[in-house]
């Protein structure tokens, strides 16, 4: 029985990168000898242990023959003879199919290590064509490596791949397992550009794939493509390490954008509410949690609003508040501002430009809190008017605390 550490943990330690998990391959090994070694068995499709120990992964050296459409169309084989090369063989790309043996010696049969140096991402062979995932996976990677590129036949295959309808049968939930990982990563526009490039991304997003070509107003979007101001916003969600549901928000914030009537264009008069009837189509369809997807909704309908609140009047901004539950969600009402925050400065130019509505609202959100409801209802002598006084309180607090002229107007 021989055991070797693959995969990531090689990659990644060859580049020099920090990496949480260690995955092993067993060759000339058994199910019956692992458990005698008092390994714990955790595979359904395969065999896979965890070590006594450690709890590390160890899987028996394996290949795999495709025998239906999609994900889960594979059988796989596990023997003693079956040799750690044609274990590696079934890998996704080369940089990827590398193993270190117990002697720190690195098993490198497809130049892995090749790759790594000329900083490209390439398929192994011919059976990357049989697990549409490896087109999501390479993708992501993509994003995470973000000065590789990726290999020109590796492309040509993912496109012959798309073509033949491989992606159409991915499962929602693999879909948003890959998704959610690559907006997690450096740069998640480039997980997105790869999706287009070979065409994935008309048949997993179609939503998002509509928006690149759609003009906009170029004195506020200097990039005037909605397709790349999404993913500008994307990337400025990732330069400040906001967690998932941020990201996610950003992604789906002005989707609507695809649906404007021509003749309105550059203009997007509407495009909230649009975006999120689509936030909700997506939603739905990719069964995404309901923090990111609760999160994407409040972004697409309240965007525009936040962006304009200097300019909103008290009683407005007490609406915004009501309308966003910010009072009894205030962590997700700051996720909304950070959200928005991305829109603002993931634009051509903008991404240094100070953007003031988050200290306006935080501040009025203060105020808005500090009014005492159970008093104001225990002095109401009709309980009826008790939800129109704390609101009209409320509305003064806010009033007071900006510094509002009563008379003041709101503008559009």
């Amino acid at each position: 029985m021989q055991e070797y550490v693959v995969g990531g943990a090689v990659r990644d330690e060859l580049l020099g990168r920090p990496s949480d998990d260690r995955d092993h391959v067993v060759v000339g090994s058994t199910p019956a000898a692992m458990l005698a070694l008092g390994f714990k068995p955790v595979g359904k499709d395969f065999p896979v242990f965890l070590h006594p120990e450690t709890h590390e992964e160890y899987a028996l050296a394996r290949t795999e023959r495709k025998t239906a459409p999609g994900y889960h169309g594979f059988t796989f084989h596990t023997a003693p003879d079956v040799t750690l090369e044609e274990d590696l063989a079934r890998r996704d790309l080369t940089i990827n199919a590398m193993a270190r043996d117990a002697e720190g010696r690195v098993i490198d049969p497809f130049n892995g290590q090749g790759d790594l140096a000329a900083r490209v991402l390439r398929h192994v062979g011919p059976a990357f064509a049989e697990d549409p995932v490896r087109i999501l996976r390479l993708s992501r990677f993509a994003a995470r490596f973000t000065d590789f590129s990726v290999a020109p036949e590796t492309v040509a295959l993912m496109r012959e791949m798309v073509a033949a309808g491989e992606v159409d049968h991915l499962v929602a939930e693999r879909v948003w397992q890959e998704l959610a990982k690559g907006l997690m990563e450096d740069k998640p526009s480039r997980m997105f550009e790869v999706l287009r490039q070979c065409g994935a991304l008309a048949r997993l997003l179609p939503e998002l794939e509509a928006l690149f070509g759609v003009p906009q107003r170029a004195d506020y979007h200097p990039e005037i493509d909605a397709g790349i101001h999404t993913m500008m916003v994307i990337d400025q969600a990732a330069r400040h390490d906001f967690p998932l549901p941020v990201r996610y928000a950003t992604l789906c914030h002005d989707l609507g954008k695809a649906l404007t009537p021509a003749d309105i264009l550059p203009r997007h008069i509407g495009h909230e509410t649009r975006s999120a009837a689509l936030c909700q189509v997506l939603g739905e369809r990719l069964r995404v949690p309901g923090e990111c997807r609760d999160l994407a909704l409040l972004m697409a309908r309240h965007h525009g609003a936040i962006h304009r609140a200097d300019e909103l009047r008290a009683a407005t901004i007490v609406e915004l508040f009501e309308k966003c539950d910010a009072l009894r969600r205030p962590t997700r009402f700051d996720q909304l501002l950070d959200a928005c925050l991305c829109d603002y400065t993931g634009r051509g130019g903008w991404q240094d430009r100070p953007y003031t509505a988050p200290a306006r609202l935080h501040k009025a959100l203060a105020a808005v809190s500090a009014i005492d409801a159970g008093k104001i209802a225990a002095a109401s002598p009709n309980p009826g008017s008790i939800p129109e006084r704390i609101r009209q309180a409320r509305i003064a607090a806010v009033r007071q605390t900006l510094e509002e002229a009563p008379d003041q107007p709101e503008q559009q």
